[in-house]
């Protein structure tokens, strides 16, 4: 018998057809998991069932890092890996890479593939991150027209500032051309030179929202001079548009409140500025006066009118001292003088007449004070208080005075 072949040949050619296979090494497989069971070492077996099949499968523990939930009975899933022949049973079964459950499972892996390439090509780096303006003029919107997104949005804005200038372009955001008329909106608001750039849309399911998934949209905003706020969904949806845009917002409300700058904060910031203005510049005001004031009164000391002024009160008040020194000094001397008069008239001969004393002159009109000044026969002359006796002396009479 030519061509026998063991059961191990057999099983590795089968193999080598299921390594061959293009589609079989990277496929897509849906259906429902049963006998699901986590092993110790961390690898996980389990069943994919549909109403008229099966097929066993297995994740290995290098791999659970693709499972972002906890795998159980029951749950419809799609389990993307590849299906190869296990040797030892000659049984063909998937091996998974990742799994997602079912309804947005293909969506969400077209998702994860494209957020990784456009990660990789650093559409998401914060180094193209635009900074939003403080204080925009002119706001862009993508979003649609009848929208809560836009009511939102407008209500917000002109709340926080009733001068802002909203501009919509009203962009279908949902269903088949969708992306497509997001991403000229982008362009053209971008052309028209708003300040800043809103897109989004209320919540919704992932394929309602899958327009922001779309490569298309991503290049749009990346591209885009303008920032771009990204407002899509709730606060727990995140999309595509949401890691390439300058700034995500969880809501569209909050995008018009991260986007226009509240009026009342600034008109209260500027009243605070008005009057710590006004404070400081009465402050220095009041130090210039107080400081020309004190220069006035330096040049006015310094004038030579006020010199002269204050020479002539000089001069006023030294010659009043002097005044009061001159009088004061009359005064004393015509007290002194007084006395000395009063003294005279003690020592006065006149005075000494009055009172029946006699001044005696000889013939040479000298004071007769002793005998030998005079000689008996001689002619002198008595003076008295009203006139003069002129007597001749007939005996002169020496006496001793005790």
């Amino acid at each position: 018998m030519n061509n026998v072949y063991s059961v191990t040949q057999v099983n590795l050619y089968i193999k080598n057809m299921f390594i061959k296979d293009y589609i079989l090494g990277n496929i897509y497989i849906k259906g429902e998991v049963s006998n699901c069971k986590y092993h110790t070492s961390g690898h996980i077996y389990f069943t994919l069932k549909d109403d008229k099949g099966q097929m066993a499968c297995v994740m290995f523990a290098g791999q659970r890092s693709g499972l972002g939930f906890q795998l159980k009975e029951g749950q419809s899933v799609i389990a993307l890996g590849s299906v190869n022949v296990y040797e030892r049973d000659g049984k063909y079964q998937l091996y998974a890479r990742e799994i997602v459950l079912d309804g947005s499972g293909i969506l969400y892996q077209k998702y994860e593939q494209l957020k990784k390439r456009l990660e990789e090509e650093g559409l998401f780096a914060s180094s193209h991150k635009k900074p939003l303006p403080a204080y925009p003029n002119k706001i862009g919107i993508v979003t649609a027209k009848t929208g809560a997104a836009l009511q939102d949005i407008i209500n917000i804005a002109t709340r926080r500032n009733p001068y802002i200038q909203l501009i919509l372009y009203p962009a279908q955001v949902q269903g088949e051309g969708a992306a497509e008329a997001i991403a000229s909106g982008i362009h053209k608001l971008d052309k028209l030179g708003v300040d800043t750039i809103i897109v989004g849309r209320g919540g919704g399911s992932i394929e309602d929202l899958w327009a922001f998934n779309e490569e298309i949209v991503a290049r749009a905003i990346f591209e885009c001079n303008t920032p771009i706020i990204s407002a899509v969904g709730h606060e727990t949806d995140v999309t595509i548009a949401d890691f390439v845009s300058d700034l995500r917002a969880p809501t569209p409300s909050a995008a018009a409140e991260l986007a226009v700058f509240d009026v009342r904060n600034i008109l209260s910031g500027m009243e605070a500025y008005h009057q710590n203005l006004n404070r400081l510049m009465q402050k220095k005001l009041n130090a210039y006066r107080s400081e020309l004031k004190q220069l006035t009164l330096k040049i006015e000391y310094a004038s030579p009118i006020y010199q002269i002024r204050q020479k002539r009160q000089m001069l006023l008040d030294l010659e009043q001292r002097l005044d009061n020194l001159m009088q004061n000094t009359l005064i004393k001397k015509k007290h002194l003088m007084d006395i000395y008069i009063e003294k005279l008239e003690g020592l006065s001969p006149l005075r000494k007449l009055s009172k029946g004393y006699a001044l005696v002159l000889n013939r040479e009109d000298k004071v007769l004070n002793k005998l030998d000044k005079v000689s008996a026969g001689e002619n002198v002359r008595i003076c008295i208080t009203d006139g003069d006796v002129v007597a001749k002396v007939t005996e002169c009479i020496r006496k001793e005075r005790g």
